[in-house]
Parts: C-alpha cells; structure tokens; sequence
C-alpha cells in the first residue's frame, strides 16, 4: 500500500477512527490495532514477506531479553553477533546475491576461469533496508546498556512494524519512539492538524514536483543518446528535485501520520539544497540513516580520531557503505565514493562543521558568500545525482561526456515550462520557511484566510497534477 493511493486514503480514516473512537484510553488495544494494521499495509504488497519482519521481531526481542539478564561478555557477544548476522544475512541474501553472483563470473571471466554459477529470481522485500536497520539500532543500544530491554513483544513488535515508516523510513531509534507505545496516547487537536498540514505538504512534494519532474528525468535518462548537453543538465536537474521531493515527502507524510496517533518521529529530511557544504548537506539529507551511519559505524570506526590515514579511511569506509545500502549495483558505490572525495578536504582542514546554522538566519536573503556556497554545494551534489541515477558506470560516464560538448549551450530539447515554474516556486516556499520543521508549518497567528487559502491552492495543485504516478523511489532499496 501506498501513500498517494486510494487504498490509503480509505484505510487511513478508518484506523483512525477504530484507533481513538474504539481502543481509546486502552494501551493494550490501541498497540494491537497498530500492529494488525501495520501487518495489513504491508501484507497487502505481498503477505509472504510478512513472516520476515515477525521473524526479525522475535530474534532480536528474545535476543534483548537474554543481553538484560546476561553479563558474561563472551555471551553478550555472541548475542549481539546472532543478532546481526541473522537481520543482515537477510538483507544481504534478499538484496545483493545476485550482484555478488553476477560479479563473481565476472571476475573469473575475466581470469580466463569462466564458471557457472546460477542466479535466483529474487524478489526484493519492500522496507527490509529500513526495519533491519531500526531492529538492529535496538539490540546495539541493549547490548551497549544505553536502553533497557523491551519486557512487552507486543510494544516492541508495534515498534518494528509501525506502519507510516515501515517501508521508507524515517529509521526510528528504539530512545525514541519504543518508549512511546509504553505510554497512554490522548488525542490532542493541534497536533493532529499539524500533522494534516505536514501530509498535505508530504503529497504535494511527491505528486506535483515528484511525480512530475521524474516523467522528464526517466526519459532523457532512458534516452540519454538522444540528447544535447543542455538538456542533459535539465535532466539531472529534474531527478535531483524528484528525488528529494520523493522520499522527504514520504517522510512528511510518514512524520503526519504518526503524529494523528499520538507519536512523534524525528525530522528526517532539514531543507539540504540549501547547504553551504557537503558536510552540511548531509547533516540534512536522511538524517536518520546518515545518523545511524555516524553512531554505529563511523564513531566505533574511530571517527575524526586518530591518524590521518584512520580519519580517510573512515571517511571512505562510511560514504561507500551508505552507497551500497542504497543497492546493488556499482553506481551506488561510485555515488559514495565521489561524496566521500566532496566531504575529505572539509574533514582534514577541520571546516566540517562551520555551517551548523540556518542559512541567512533572520534575512530574506542570503549573502553573496552563502549564495556562491550553496550554488556549488548544490551543483556538486546535482553531478552526483547522475551516477545515483545511472543504469550502470557506463551509463554515467557516457551521460557526463555528452553533456560537455558543444551541444552543452544549444536550448535544451526538452524544457517544460509549467514543471520548471512548479519547482521555482516549491524553492521559494522552501526557503520562506528554511528554519520550520517543514515548508508548510504554520501558527495561528498566521490569518485563517491566508491559510485556508494556501491549504485549498495545494489541493487544486495535487488534483490538477495527478496524472504522472510514480513509485516511491526508495521503495526499491
């Protein structure tokens, strides 16, 4: 099920309403229904895949139990190790077999040593790269006695299979959200409205400029040979906004959802197009998988400590790794990679993190030095968009060649004025609004008129621009 659906918009009133007309005031009931309607909306995309998540629930509750009552360091390890192995022996078995199997006739192919192993059809099981990832957050925090063990499997499996973030995400830590399926849940009027606006602006991103801009970046990507260097540049300039309206708009709805039910998620996505640096961008760009890179990799790693060669390595170590979660296939690794190079010098000369701020804090607009600054961060971050987009290494090299030639200031072959308008417009909205937790967080001493105004223009602006359907992009990782 997904959000932009019919299917969604009848199932989410109704657990709702069942939710705080039914199991009202019943802690017990209410973390029941969630988890049943969570198993429903991720069965109703293939409910065999359902036993991997009670699978993975059942590990890692039982392997917390026993991490709370075990002090034999030996045997907490083990624990710990079994539950890794088994969560990521999963994720890697479903996700990157098969790139293992085909790079490994490769490379005996190439040693004159061809073999014949077989690959499997191999479906990928939506959502496994984010509940891993949040089940394992768990049993490392219990084994580091930074958290208690959950003593409830049905709170902790409500926490696993949380239905709004289960398939894409924001990665909840268990600090955060498993306490709050401990507590009593009222329902607070405000907080639902905010999280109605935050849903609105979560389908507007995916619908209109999502949507929209990626019709336009699938084709001249498809068909890149086709094309001039201008329109080339349009092209990555069209996937960079469809893949940043895409997934932070389905954590904007993910983040609204939750909060109709009385929980509160992190911010995942913190307006990175405007950052002064690459360190800055990714301190703003999925937040909660760049953090759980930083807290259970990087920093053990050792971090910025040590010797140079440490820091580099660690540097690299983090971005490749990032790359790969995002699949199999070398593009990924190359997209970590060129990131891990942006981010270097900022490490060794110790700037990384100069730009913690909001960008023209107080100002309409921004210096000439912040707007030069984000100009190139942008421009960087948009170049490596291309191997992210990229069918194959080939592919992104040829794709980057062809922009630069002559061709690169013909007018471009492709230039649809009505998307171009929408996404001017979206970054003027979004930079109004750089310092809120989202574009359309408003208060009430912003007038009814004006709000209700810009509710129903969003609105007409979602039905008139509904046509171009895409799948969330990152339901494929």
């Amino acid at each position: 099920m997904i959000f932009n659906s019919l299917d969604f918009a009848v199932f989410l009133p109704i657990v709702f309403l069942l939710y705080w007309f039914v199991t009202n005031r019943k802690l017990k009931l209410q973390n029941i229904l969630i988890v049943l309607a969570s198993y429903i909306f991720y069965g109703l995309w293939d409910w065999r895949f359902l036993s991997l998540i009670i699978f993975s629930t059942t590990v890692d509750y039982f392997v917390g139990q026993r991490l709370g009552k075990e002090e034999n360091k030996v045997k907490r390890k083990f624990l710990l190790w079994a539950s890794i192995l088994v969560n990521l022996g999963f994720l890697g078995f479903f996700k990157y077999y098969n790139f293992f199997i085909d790079n490994l006739i490769t490379a005996f192919s190439f040693f004159g040593q061809p073999i014949n192993p077989q690959g499997l059809n191999i479906i990928l099981p939506v959502g496994i790269s984010f509940y891993t990832f949040q089940t394992l957050s768990y049993t490392i925090d219990v084994y580091k006695k930074k958290i208690e063990p959950c003593k409830d499997l049905l709170s902790f499996s409500a926490f696993v299979c949380f239905f709004p973030q289960l398939v894409a995400g924001p990665i909840e830590r268990a600090t955060n959200l498993l306490p709050q399926f401990y507590k009593n849940r009222k329902f607070e009027y405000h907080k639902a409205v905010d999280g109605m606006r935050q849903i609105l602006w979560g389908l507007f991103k995916k619908i209109v400029i999502a949507d929209n801009a990626a019709s336009f970046a699938n084709d001249i990507f498809n068909n890149s040979v086709d094309y001039s260097g201008s329109t080339l540049v349009l092209g990555a300039f069209f996937f960079t906004f469809q893949i940043y309206c895409d997934f932070s708009g389905y954590s904007d709805i993910a983040i609204g959802t939750s909060r109709l039910f009385g929980f509160n998620l992190k911010q995942n996505f913190n307006f990175p197009y405007f950052s002064r640096d690459i360190a800055e961008f990714w301190r703003r760009w999925h937040i909660s998988l760049s953090t759980w890179f930083r807290d259970y990799l990087y920093i053990p790693l050792g971090g910025s400590r040590g010797s140079i060669w440490k820091k580099v390595r660690n540097i690299f170590i983090i971005f490749l790794v990032s790359g790969f979660w995002h699949g199999s296939n070398w593009t990924f690794l190359a997209w970590g990679f060129l990131n891990a190079l942006y981010f270097l010098p900022l490490m060794l000369l110790k700037i990384n993190r100069v730009n913690t701020d909001v960008v023209a804090e107080g100002r309409v607009l921004p210096s000439l030095v912040e707007f030069t600054n984000i100009i190139i961060t942008f421009c960087l971050t948009v170049f490596a968009w291309i191997f992210f987009r990229a069918d194959s290494i080939t592919h992104a090299l040829l794709y980057i060649q062809s922009i630069f030639n002559y061709s690169l200031f013909e007018m471009p072959k492709v230039f649809p004025k009505s998307v171009i308008i929408m996404i001017l417009l979206f970054v003027i909205v979004e930079w109004l609004q750089r310092s809120k937790q989202y574009a359309l967080e408003l208060n009430n001493k912003t007038p009814k008129i004006v709000r209700w105004s810009f509710y129903f223009v969003i609105v007409m602006m979602i039905l008139q621009f509904n046509g171009a359907q895409q799948e969330f992009i990152y339901f494929q990782f």
